[in-house]
């Protein structure tokens, strides 16, 4: 009934009923020890997306505790071979290689948002299904030991729905719980929590939508972008780790104006000390260096094989080159036309949505323009409001 009571509180409106248990227990066995008490939310009262991960987790980590054998009765088990084992086998999840199946029990349950399945055979079912219809590109960050029978990854999936003709991209980022028999030592439950939404309890209407919304137009230029990789993807953001990319620059007016781009496209046109004409990047950046945007400069990213030490000079004395050394940002993307006082809104709402959520803005942001304002429908326009972070650690 523990279990029952835990897994009704954390998933709400469900009905949750008592499952005979896998593992056997002597009639003289007592009950276990190590019960774990509930844990403190009043330390996430200001992100409740936090509070809530931590309560299923509690939840789960609960009906863990639930099935245990008693002490005497436990097979040895080394819980870092199978965090080793994570490492070596998850990054296959989507290849044709596949993950090693020996490694779960023939009923091992998984949970997503949306999904679930009981057996092996179904859960072996959805990876499959995944792959073929969004060919994801699933990114490893961490495993780790969570619990006495429970491992706990953090990973981003990065998806392309191909049978769209405009193939939109899916994201979703997240923490998967894996809890382990003791009997067989293998995995025998798999828990998916995203980042993205507050109830993660399955049929979750809120993780529906966020698919949903995701497939949704965006045209962005098959043309060269700074490298990054998502690491967390939120209801409101996205937080990424760019690697050092090189920007011609100029002085500009205003966020959404386009005074000094003439003189940057003239650097890569071939505007410069060899008459080198280079090829041409997306997005446009304008940057605002203080709050409020008295110091801005309109930037042109160059081609990443570009080392800047070899690159010509601008012929122009008011341009110049930069190298810009990476780092974690916040993004916030956004369609339509970006005017002055929607980029301004769209930036207030970023830094509001960091600060909630505990995290530390630097001054100034970024604003990304994709797209070619001429030859672009505003509708499926790209734009993204950009803002470096410091200090930050992925949990």
């Amino acid at each position: 009934m523990q279990l029952c009571n835990a897994m009704a509180t954390a998933f709400p409106g469900q009905a949750v009923h008592p499952t005979q248990s896998n593992f056997r227990r002597t009639p003289a066995a007592k009950p276990p020890t190590n019960s774990l008490p509930p844990p403190n939310l009043s330390r996430n009262r200001n992100s409740p997306a936090r509070a809530h991960h931590r309560y299923v987790k509690w939840a789960l980590r609960l009906s863990l505790v639930d099935r245990q054998t008693p002490t005497h009765e436990r097979p040895a088990l080394e819980v870092d071979e199978l965090v080793k084992f994570l490492y070596a086998d998850l990054p296959h999840l989507f290849d044709e290689q596949g993950i090693d199946q020996t490694m779960y029990d023939d009923k091992v349950k998984y949970g997503d948002p949306i999904t679930k399945h009981d057996t092996i055979s179904g859960y072996l079912f959805n990876i499959q299904l995944l792959r073929r219809l969004f060919s994801p590109d699933f990114q490893l960050h961490s495993v780790k030991q969570t619990g006495p029978y429970e491992i706990t990854t953090r990973w981003t999936m990065v998806m392309k729905f191909a049978l769209l003709p405009w193939k939109p991209e899916l994201v979703f980022t997240g923490l998967s719980i894996m809890g382990i028999n003791p009997e067989t030592k293998k995995f025998c439950s798999h828990l998916d929590l995203w980042d993205s939404i507050k109830k993660n309890d399955y049929f979750s209407i809120e993780g529906l939508w966020d698919v949903i919304r995701q497939l949704r137009i965006y045209k962005t230029p098959d043309l060269e972008t700074p490298k990054y990789r998502i690491l967390k993807r939120t209801a409101d953001y996205e937080i990424r780790e760019y690697s050092p990319f090189v920007v011609v620059e100029t002085k500009g007016d205003k966020l959404a104006g386009s005074k000094g781009f003439n003189d940057v496209a003239g650097y890569i046109f071939g505007k410069n000390s060899s008459e080198e004409k280079i090829p041409m990047t997306t997005p446009v950046f304008t940057q605002a260096f203080d709050p409020d945007r008295s110091n801005v400069s309109i930037q042109i990213v160059l081609p990443l094989e570009k080392d800047f030490g070899s690159l010509p000079n601008p012929s122009k004395e008011t341009v110049s080159l930069r190298n810009v050394e990476g780092g974690i940002a916040a993004a916030l993307k956004f369609s339509g036309k970006p005017t002055e006082q929607r980029v301004v809104e769209k930036e207030k709402s970023l830094r509001a949505a960091l600060l909630r959520d505990g995290l530390k803005p630097k001054e100034g942001f970024l604003l990304a323009r994709y797209n070619d304002p001429g030859r672009t429908w505003s509708f499926i326009m790209r734009n993204e409001v950009l803002i470096w972070l410091e200090d930050f650690k992925l949990d």
